[in-house]
């Protein structure tokens, strides 16, 4: 079975044909190579992929190369996360769904009635007319609305 690792800090001056001669040199003989490069300059993004043919192997380059100096950058080789596509799709779409603060504004303009508390008990017939949603009190004086509703509540029983 092959495993494929992720080689990462890679110079961004750096040929397939380079990072090849270096897992031979270092390695032996290893799978394929994959150099991610930007697609307007062609150069080396920093990263790339070499398949090997076993979880020895594979632990034996994580081992001698990860750290290795190379054209002044430390190497960084994991194992890389091969996940089918589908499941990371899913990742992906289940991350989305979370608000962040980047889409909790966008959840809040979708929102039916943006934000704003609705009361749930009816009011009397003849507060009909008033907004419900003007009336609400301030929840940063909820404690003491609810000591003075007591204190009125207790003056009015005993008079």
């Amino acid at each position: 079975m092959s495993v494929r690792l992720y080689v990462g800090n890679l110079p961004r001056e750096l040929s397939r044909e380079e990072l090849e001669a270096l897992l031979n040199q270092e390695v032996g003989e290893v799978g394929t190579t994959k150099l991610i490069t930007d697609r307007k300059t062609g150069k080396c993004r920093g990263f790339g992929f070499v398949t090997v043919e076993s979880e020895e192997v594979a632990d034996q380059v994580i081992e001698k190369l990860n750290g290795y100096t190379f054209k002044d950058n430390p190497l960084k080789i994991e194992k890389a996360n091969d996940k089918p596509k589908s499941e990371a799709k899913e990742k992906e779409d289940a991350a989305a769904e979370k608000p962040t603060p980047s889409n909790r504004s966008s959840n809040r303009k979708n929102n039916k009635n943006n934000g704003r508390r609705t009361q749930t008990n009816s009011a009397p017939a003849e507060y009909s007319s008033i907004d419900t949603e003007a009336a609400q009190p301030d929840p940063r004086w909820a404690d003491a609305l609810a000591q003075l509703k007591e204190r009125l509540l207790a003056q009015s029983s005993n008079g």
